[in-house]
């Protein structure tokens, strides 16, 4: 019943879902202070202050670009977190679980079977 339980969670299906609710729930928080501590005031530096990263209009319609590149960095930020916190060593895990495979048997050609007769034979003369 236990190993039944162990292969359950150890499925990569649920492994997945675990990093989902991860990346939603414990580092949005984290990284969303970071960005807002860090990112917004680096781009408004680059951008020349004001709103964050800036903004222009188009005929009446405003376009603020600053919130896109606070959300692209943040959200590469999370992934690269989760990939070196989760996803490395849960796979350096499921290597150590891995049972090696089975060593591959090569049958011998015919030919080669044949050679081998003939070696044996010349052996075995004086």
């Amino acid at each position: 019943m236990l190993s039944g339980f162990r292969d359950f969670i150890m499925r990569g299906n649920i492994v997945d879902l675990a990093i989902a609710v991860a990346t939603g729930a414990a580092f949005t928080a984290l990284v969303g202070a970071f960005s807002t501590a860090f990112i917004n005031p680096l781009i408004k530096l680059a951008t020349g202050g004001g709103a964050v990263g800036g903004k222009f209009v188009i005929n009446g319609v405003e376009f603020d670009y600053g919130l896109f590149i606070t959300a692209l960095i943040t959200f590469l930020i999370t992934m690269l977190v989760l990939y070196v916190v989760v996803v490395t060593p849960y796979n350096r895990f499921r290597e150590r679980l891995a049972k090696p495979a089975a060593p591959v048997v090569v049958e011998p050609t015919a030919q080669e079977k044949l050679l081998a007769e003939i070696r044996d034979e010349l052996r075995r003369r004086p």
